[in-house]
């Protein structure tokens, strides 16, 4: 990669390093005369992916001074056991924070065990509750992933304001709460936001007509340079697993964008790895943090 074009790279990586140096600094804050926060981690069978996942979250969170404790329960789990298992935490005042670790095993309905999740506790922003203060321009936990990238376009001095923002994908990890986000009144936000979707026709047009294109759609390469306008942010949410004979595992990761034919167009954009995924961790630290605040009745950042 030349000179030039590594300096369009958004580093995920190294920033979300800042903001676990910010967490960790407030959390010895928050613990003077007080019990650090607690962050309870559920994770139900044991998907490859989910495992790496959580050892993550649990590793940065210790790191941050933040207590973690993991739940882990097979894969074969009793939705009834799961939901109590939720309700029991929801009422445990030890407890801050709680994160169900998605996706669950087949037989379990992942939107029950989300609305199950206390509204006060839930750090990853996905019960309807939060989803609704979100979408009423009143949020209190946003979910981590799409707090990430708009952590990232700030931190990067992209202007959001006015500027015309495609987000590929609308599920209500990413591409939902994203799209209120950016498009919400605030330093922040007021752009011009369009959500596109499997149904979205001639995708290309539309994207290639964005100041700011995020990819969240979990399909490999699915944005080519031709669908880019020249001088565009890019953001890839995508973490995909595709072969790769030359891996040491026979396999990599890649995002959604096709990064060879959009790095010569973009004027920023965020690498796989090394990109969005340290700052949705990164986040996640953040909310754990502000639960344990809140539960003390402390609605300032200080």
């Amino acid at each position: 990669m030349r000179i030039e074009e590594r300096s369009k790279l958004i580093d995920g990586k190294g920033t979300a390093e800042a903001i676990v140096s910010e967490v960790t600094s407030a959390v010895r804050r928050f613990a003077e005369g007080r019990r650090p926060p607690h962050l309870v981690v559920v994770m139900a069978g044991d998907n490859p992916a989910s495992q790496i996942y959580v050892r993550n979250k649990v590793s940065m969170a210790g790191r941050c001074g933040i207590r973690s404790t993991l739940v882990a329960l097979p894969g074969d789990v009793a939705e009834e056991d799961l939901v109590g298992r939720l309700g029991a935490l929801g009422e445990d005042d030890s407890v801050d924070g709680i994160l169900v670790q998605l996706p669950l095993p087949s037989h379990i309905d992942q939107q029950r065990v989300i609305e199950t999740v206390s509204p006060a506790k839930d750090v990853d922003g996905l019960h309807p509750y939060n989803l609704g203060r979100l979408a009423a321009g009143k949020p209190r936990f946003i979910p981590c992933t799409p707090a990430g990238v708009c952590e990232l376009l700030a931190r990067y001095g992209v202007g959001i304001a006015g500027s015309r923002v495609v987000v590929v994908g609308r599920s209500i990890l990413v591409g939902t709460p994203l799209a209120l986000l950016l498009s919400r009144k605030g330093e922040r936000g007021n752009a011009t936001v369009t959500v596109c979707h499997s149904r979205t026709e001639d995708l290309g047009s539309v994207t290639a007509d964005a100041d700011i294109l995020v990819a969240a759609v979990g399909k490999a390469g699915a944005i080519t340079g031709d669908m880019v306008k020249e001088g565009a942010v890019v953001i890839d949410v995508g973490t995909n697993r595709v072969p790769d004979p030359s891996a040491p595992k026979g396999t990599r990761l890649a995002g959604d964008v096709d990064f060879a034919s959009v790095l010569p167009r973009a004027s920023l954009i965020t690498p796989v790895p090394g990109g969005v995924g340290p700052m949705t961790v990164a986040m996640l630290m953040k909310n754990a943090l502000q639960a344990a605040r809140w539960g003390y009745g402390i609605d300032d950042e200080g």
